[in-house]
């Protein structure tokens, strides 16, 4: 028996052209078969369920012990979060059970898998032998029905089991699991005080220190909260500077472990905008961004704001020192009415109280203390160095300061590697640790570092975190990092064990603020120090040779020398000084011995060139010139050499002040504040001195980047008293003149908009 159905009676989505689709009975016989088949096939994936399940479930109780082990949790019941799944009830079709009688918890637990066994369910059948089944409490497995007695007890105890524990809040198991496979087991006082309100959609305004773990205090109900489908992202989370922004994205990442539907995009400046685009393109729920980068996305269409249900500002004092309130104020004004909004920031000044009253609704406010304090064994100094006079400072350090193991830490990854270059040809035992390296690589040089086969690492704060070397006599921060919390956990590498330790920081000028910051933070005075002298350095290595002569002489047996060097002495006439002179010349490698004055550092006019311990990319985010503002624009002189006149296209008219103007330069292009010239406002353009010979990427970046919201549209400025020829040169080698290579930087900078 046959049938077919005419072409024009298919589905659309069917193909046509004119052919049939036939369809047949099967025999009974096959029928059946197909049916046992089909029924063995259910059984067999239905098994293979079961044991994933109990694995699962194994996993989670093993995290879930160790976790409560940690906290010292006697007997805690982890709460498992509300979740529904499909099991199949073990109901065998020739058990007296009748499936429609299915009905019940007790039904149910009686047929259910073991996994399920535990477990107080609600339960609704859904289909022959299945049922949906929605967990709502796991229960201990010795644990029998209590008495009425009992539960007025374990209603007053329960709590307090949970109180202060992740496991007590109302979040997403995959992010339970997240927490305990992080090693977290107890929420710091920001977390325990924001993630409820946070999770029952109030507004927040908290005041803490970063390192305070903040992050996760927003992260966690934020994922808790995320519908599984949305057309474009539900979160925003503006930050400061690009590394912040990838580090807040990291966690994201890390908490949300498996959850559904979680994607995340990290947007700033200084990177392509093609796989920006592409992230967004393909659907984000979670966007991390920096101001004028996001800015940029929501003009161009590519970020939409109209589905957002939540906005973080991340360390709000520092956007504003940094010149982007006027750029927050823009991305609220493009947010949806009805939304959630989280400030957190370590000051509240006026501009971000201002803020807060305006675009916040009854706010939950929270202000923690820091409690951190460093140890008295830790003797704190700094040193006054500018970027470029870093590497020598280092180098004089090392040669006054008697050393065990020593941490270098600076910044980027990028400058972990080029300063343990540098020391390496300074004859130093020196290696890098920074994110970049295998972990077995990482490793092994800390290992060296235990030994003592290494002396110097020089590490990034994420690709040293964690480590624990008791040698460690001096930690050096070449960089000051963007938290005074993180400065803290890093000096806590020295003075261990009942050991004394010296922790000494690399200061600018512009760093001076956070220096007091700093002694608030650790309650202690950091005594401001001079640089090694050229004197101090020369006796060192005088009385360093004089000790190796010694124990020479001690150690080993010279009397084949002795007996050489007397007879050359004889045969020449030359007396034992000298030749003891020529082979102590020849063992220093012709080098000379004694070190010269250090050279004063050429006036800002003279400053060309970035290279060379310049670091243009790790400028302190409290750096720059924050004065300029107060002092208000300044009209522009003759062009000093090396330097070459911009003009950009905002101006007075737009609001535009040269702190917005420094502190998009430094961002997008990686040009350090101290290299940006005199800066004159008019009224619809503002020039501003930059050093010569910028190559393309960098003149294209700063071309395409918003200010005021307004595009720089940045060119050579021909009026200025450098002609190059006539037109218009867009970036790289002037048209005539010759280029000085080396005198910018290419590549991208520390902070971004």
């Amino acid at each position: 028996m046959s049938s077919s159905l005419p072409a024009s009676e298919l589905p659309a989505h069917y193909p046509r052209g004119g052919r049939r689709i036939v369809l047949r009975a099967v025999p009974d016989p096959m029928l059946a078969d197909a049916i046992a088949d089909a029924e063995r096939a259910r059984k067999k994936k239905k098994k293979k369920e079961k044991k994933e399940r109990a694995r699962k479930e194994k996993e989670l109780a093993a995290l879930q012990a160790a976790a409560e082990a940690e906290v010292n949790v006697e007997a805690a019941p982890v709460v498992a979060p509300p979740k529904t799944e499909r099991v199949a009830a073990e109901v065998d079709v020739a058990a007296e059970v009748d499936i429609a009688e299915v009905v019940s918890s007790e039904a149910v637990v009686s047929h259910a898998p073991e996994a399920l066994a535990e477990k107080v369910v609600e339960v609704k059948v859904v289909a022959e032998k299945e049922v949906e089944v929605k967990v709502v409490e796991v229960k201990k497995a010795d644990a029998t029905e209590p008495t009425d007695a009992d539960k007025s007890t374990d209603d007053d105890e329960e709590p307090d089991d949970l109180a202060g524990t992740f496991a007590g809040m109302d979040l997403p198991r995959s992010v339970q699991e997240a927490i305990v496979r992080s090693g977290y087991t107890t929420p710091s006082d920001i977390q325990a005080a924001i993630i409820p309100p946070m999770l029952a959609g109030r507004d927040i305004v908290a005041q803490s220190q970063t390192g305070s773990g903040k992050t996760a205090a927003f992260a966690l109900p934020i994922l808790a909260n995320l519908k599984k489908r949305a057309p474009s992202p539900q979160v925003l989370v503006l930050a400061p500077t690009r590394e912040l922004a990838v580090q807040v994205a990291k966690s994201f990442e890390t908490y949300a472990g498996d959850l559904k539907g979680f994607s995340i995009a990290a947007i700033y400046g200084g990177q392509d905008y093609e796989p920006q685009l592409r992230q967004l393109r393909k659907g984000v729920s979670v966007v991390v961004g920096t101001p004028g980068r996001v800015i940029d996305h929501v003009r161009r269409g590519s970020l939409s704001l109209e589905h957002l249900r939540c906005l973080v500002l991340d360390e709000a004092d520092e956007m504003l020192n940094m010149g982007f309130l006027e750029d927050v104020e823009f991305v609220l004004q493009q947010c949806p009415e009805e939304k959630q909004v989280a400030l957190f920031s370590a000051t509240m000044p006026t501009p971000i109280r201002r803020i807060a009253d305006q675009h916040l609704r009854d706010p939950h406010t929270v202000t923690i203390s820091s409690k951190t304090m460093t140890a008295e064994s830790i003797n704190q100094r700094a040193i006054y160095a500018t970027p470029r006079e870093k590497l020598e400072l280092l180098r004089r350090l090392f040669e006054v300061e008697e050393t065990d193991g020593v941490i270098v830490f600076t910044k980027t990854k990028e400058s972990t590697t080029v300063v343990a270059e540098k020391l390496i040809t300074m004859g130093y035992s020196a290696a890098a640790l920074n994110g970049d390296m295998a972990q077995k690589a990482r490793e092994r040089t800390i290992e060296q570092l235990k030994s003592g086969r290494l002396d110097i690492v020089v590490a990034t704060d994420v690709a040293a975190r964690g480590l624990d070397v008791p040698r460690i006599s001096h930690v050096i921060n070449f960089d000051l990092p963007h938290d005074n919390e993180s400065y803290v956990h890093r000096i806590g590498r020295t003075g261990r064990a009942g050991r004394s330790g010296e922790a000494i920081i690399f200061l600018t000028q512009a760093q001076r603020g956070k220096l007091r910051s700093i002694e608030r933070l650790t309650n202690q005075q950091i005594q401001i120090c001079d640089w090694p002298s050229t004197e101090d350095i020369n006796n060192k290595r005088i009385d360093r040779f004089k000790t190796k002569i010694t124990r020479s002489l001690a150690d080993r047996d010279v009397t084949f020398y002795e007996e050489l060097i007397g007879k050359y002495c004889e045969e020449t006439g030359t007396s034992i000084a000298k030749v003891a002179a020529a082979l102590a010349d020849q063992i220093n490698g012709g080098r000379p011995f004694l070190v010269k004055d250090r050279p004063k550092a050429e006036p800002r006019s003279k400053r060309g060139d970035f290279d060379d311990g310049g670091f243009s990319g790790n400028r302190d985010r409290d750096g720059g010139r924050e004065s300029r503002d107060e002092r208000g624009p300044r009209r522009a002189g003759p062009v000093r050499p090396g330097m070459q006149r911009f003009r950009v296209e905002v101006g007075r008219t737009d609001g535009v002040k040269p702190g917005n103007l420094v502190g998009a330069i430094a961002n997008e292009a990686g040009i350090d504040s101290e290299f940006i010239g005199p800066i004159s406002i008019q009224d619809h353009f503002t020039t501003v001195d930059l050093p010569e010979g910028m190559p393309n990427d960098i003149f294209n970046t700063l071309q395409n980047t918003w200010v005021m919201g307004k595009r720089l549209n940045i060119t050579r400025d021909m009026g200025a008293g450098r002609e190059y020829g006539g037109g218009k040169h867009h970036g790289g080698k002037p048209k005539s003149g010759k280029h000085k290579p080396g005198k910018m930087k290419s590549g991208k900078g520390k902070h971004s908009k």
